[in-house]
């Protein structure tokens, strides 16, 4: 899940490399977008102290790892691979 804003820039470059994802493991996992600017009630559900912020969530929906800031499709494809997702 990447929370964030279509008005923050950082989070701007997040949506070419989330789109990518999608595509690339489509059936494998879910890739979500919440603008927390648009749902101020998300940026509390969620926790958020800053944008955008990505949150990885197993198979059961528990939360298994955060990151704050950009995150290249890189850096998420290896993450992925670490969590067994290929």
């Amino acid at each position: 899940m990447d929370l964030g804003s279509d008005k923050c820039v950082p989070c701007k470059m997040m949506a070419p490399v989330l789109e990518d994802l999608r595509r690339r493991h489509k059936g494998k996992l879910t890739v979500e977008f919440i603008d927390i600017w648009k749902n101020r009630d998300a940026a509390q559900q969620y926790h958020i102290k800053s944008i955008p912020t990505q949150v990885f969530y197993d198979g059961d929906g528990n939360e298994v790892f955060r990151h704050v800031g950009f995150f290249s499709k890189d850096q998420i494809t290896a993450k992925l691979a670490e969590m067994g997702v290929k």
